[in-house]
């Protein structure tokens, strides 16, 4: 026969039981998920009422207690915005704090992605995009929201960046912009839109076939106005593709754009590339990662 204190402890050890039993091995509980040192999290809105999730790594955490930390520039942390943050801001960050005793980890990597656990959203074809794709063998697309690109601009360059000043003690003369895919699109949009917006910009596989017609009367305006002396400031460009693109036009595109944009070093414009061996269009940003680092936190 049971005592008192048994009756009451063996249902719960019955229960803890079942629970365990119920929870089959592997399974994730909020105890068990990593969290990645010096970073930060948090949703915020646009002016329009879009939401977005900034994912932050900042510099000045110790990797390891007997290192000393980090110095801050004189002048404030360089900041380099990555679009497509829920796919990118893990190998960003983790990179960035292996490096953080060199100068390609004393920098803030800001993410800009969505609400939710998915790698990619649909909204990023509104955000990245002029409009619709005119391209048949994306018809499929041509009836997603789209055409956003330049509201999206705004708030990267304003509500985000005077969010992340206030937060951080940042460089503003050292902001940098990596994009992928349809956020190579935008990265190179960025540029001729606001030259004076980043201090230099990385476009990895950009899918310049999405707006084609758009982008070379874009690029022809920005060459016309470098030539013309009318730029005061025109940020560095490196452009990234794979070998084994799946999407062809995206290492034909981005070979022929380099060697339409090489010329204008005459006038100032900085411009590198490289075509990765081996790397097919999802496995580019992941090898892209300490180029990035390295062109964004270069000087000048």
């Amino acid at each position: 026969m049971l005592s008192g204190s048994w009756k009451i402890i063996l249902p719960l050890a019955l229960m803890q039981a079942s629970v365990a039993q119920a929870q089959a091995p592997g399974t994730p509980t909020a105890q068990s998920r990593y969290v990645m040192p010096a970073t930060q999290v948090w949703d915020m809105p646009s002016d329009d009422g879009e939401i977005y999730r900034i994912f932050v790594s900042y510099p000045g955490e110790t990797v390891a207690a007997s290192w000393p930390a980090t110095k801050m520039p004189e002048n404030g942390w360089p900041v380099l915005y990555v679009l497509d943050g829920n796919a990118m801001f893990a190998s960003f960050a983790e990179a960035r704090r292996l490096q953080e005793r060199t100068s390609e980890g004393r920098a803030i990597v800001v993410a800009i992605g969505y609400p939710g656990d998915a790698a990619y959203d649909a909204r990023r074809l509104y955000d990245l995009t002029a409009g619709p794709i005119e391209v048949p063998a994306y018809a499929n697309l041509a009836k997603e929201r789209s055409g956003g690109r330049n509201r999206f601009l705004d708030f990267l360059t304003g509500k985000l960046r005077q969010e992340i000043g206030r937060r951080f003690p940042i460089d503003p003369a050292r902001q940098s912009l990596f994009g992928h895919s349809l956020g190579g699109l935008f990265a190179i949009h960025a540029l001729y839109a606001r030259p004076d917006a980043f201090h230099a910009v990385i476009a990895a596989s950009p899918s310049l076939f999405w707006h084609e017609a758009l982008m070379l009367k874009e690029e022809r305006d920005f060459s016309a106005r470098l030539k013309a002396g009318k730029l005061a400031k025109v940020p560095r460009l490196l452009v990234v593709a794979g070998e084994r693109e799946e999407a062809v036009p995206e290492l034909w595109d981005t070979e022929a754009y380099v060697r339409r944009m090489d010329p204008l070093s005459a006038f100032g414009f900085r411009l590198r590339s490289q075509i990765y061996a081996d790397e097919a269009h999802m496995t580019v940003p992941t090898r892209a990662v300490p180029d990035t680092l390295r062109f964004a936190t270069s000087w000048p």
